[in-house]
């Protein structure tokens, strides 16, 4: 077990990883104190005022709570709605699970290390809340499970753990958005989570942020999938932020078992991010994927994959593809490393901009201008995931809808 006085030494000492962009953050400037907030009823939820609604519900989360198999709802350091209605699903907020069920220990900081940096150490000194979202075995998602960490003080820090388990042969689907209240201007979130999936499950992850322009984010999450599992977890990004820094990690450690990343990111004047992915194939049979979609408005972008092939008979591809569309500096870094003979690995990566023979194209068919560039960087944000549920579906097309105009 670690020191805390060591993790807090290393809370304040250790700084962002080598080559990252984005700010070496001071969490001091940052208040960790809690923030008290009413528990939230269904008719309360509904009451919650429009505006707030729709920023909600552009990251994923329905008050109405329509096709939703659960719902689990954090504002700042408080959890004011969690609920389930699916016989064998659990949402628990993982304060809760850590008072009072003996089993969380087996999960609770076995993917991710507590000191793998300032920010992991913060969120484990500091923990608020966050959510434990089990599928018990053999139990299949009838809708998706919803999930919204929501902050609305300012100049809050709000450190979450997530602890996400699909046990044999079961099926579950998250839709887990982030926002942040219409009047909020800065803040920094640090979110863990974990995944844990078991023997012939699937399990689909699907984050949407929506936050504030002088959002920091630091999510940290550690991924791994038994034999015959599948995991695709997806990522939407189309809002401005200040700086984001993400580097999720999957071990497929069983025989067949499957990851598939996909991202979609649009990064606006001013921003900062640091995203990609990197899965280990460690076992006969294995597949990956991961995808990246990324378009620089002004921002700047480091899109970054990995894969990683430690035995023969394992597939892995990696597609990286970036547009600069009204100035910015976008980066595109794969990486295949093959550490045997037998492995099948390939990548390809892109960055470019709009070829004026589209558009003219199009404004030949009777398109603006700008409608025209409106419908090419809507094509090309599309991504076709497979295995994915309609609802989930649905609100990845929803956001890239709604963000058209932010976009142009």
């Amino acid at each position: 077990m670690y020191n805390r006085d060591e993790l807090r030494e290393k809370a304040v000492r250790v700084r962002d990883k080598k080559g990252a962009i984005g700010p070496d953050i001071d969490l001091n400037k940052f208040d960790e104190a809690p923030v008290p907030h009413s528990y939230l009823a269904d008719e309360d939820l509904c009451a919650i005022p429009a505006d707030e609604q729709k920023n909600l519900i552009m990251s994923g989360l329905d008050v109405t709570k329509k096709e939703r198999g659960g719902t689990y709802f954090q504002m700042d350091t408080e959890v004011v709605h969690c609920h389930t209605q699916q016989e064998g699903i659990e949402v628990i907020p993982i304060q809760k699970a850590l008072d009072e069920y003996e089993w969380i220990r087996d999960y609770y900081w076995k993917l991710v290390a507590v000191d793998a940096d300032k920010y992991t150490a913060a969120a484990e000194l500091g923990l608020h809340d966050g959510y434990v979202i089990r599928a018990r075995a053999g139990t299949k998602s009838i809708y998706p499970i919803q999930a919204c960490l929501y902050l609305d003080k300012d100049g809050l820090q709000q450190n979450v753990h997530n602890i996400i388990i699909a046990e044999e042969d079961s099926e579950l689907h998250i839709i887990s958005g982030c926002a942040t209240a219409p009047h909020m201007k800065r803040g920094v979130h640090v979110g863990i989570s974990e995944f844990f999936v078991k023997k012939n499950a699937k399990l689909s992850f699907t984050m949407i942020h929506n936050w504030a322009e002088d959002m920091m984010v630091r999510p940290r999450s550690v991924a791994q999938v038994e034999e015959g599992g599948l995991f695709l977890n997806n990522y939407i990004c189309m809002k401005p932020v200040r700086s984001l820094q993400m580097y999720p990690t999957t071990h497929l450690i069983g025989k067949d078992a499957v990851a598939r990343f996909y991202s979609i990111i649009v990064g606006s004047p001013g921003s900062e991010y640091d995203i990609g992915g990197r899965i280990y194939l460690k076992k006969p049979g294995t597949r990956a994927e991961i995808v990246a979609r990324t378009i620089t408005n002004g921002g700047n972008i480091i899109a970054r994959g990995q894969l990683i092939g430690e035995v023969p008979g394992i597939k892995a591809h990696l597609e990286c593809r970036g547009l600069i569309l009204n100035g910015g500096i976008m980066s595109a870094i794969p990486e295949l490393e093959g550490r045997v003979d037998g492995v099948e690995m390939s990548h390809e990566a892109a960055v470019g901009k709009i070829a004026q023979e589209e558009i003219a194209y199009l404004m030949s068919r009777g398109l603006s201008e700008d409608d025209a560039i409106a419908t090419i960087v809507r094509g090309f944000l599309s991504v076709d995931i497979p295995g994915l549920p309609p609802q989930l579906q649905a609100e990845i097309d929803r956001a890239i809808e709604e963000s058209d105009k932010d976009v142009m």
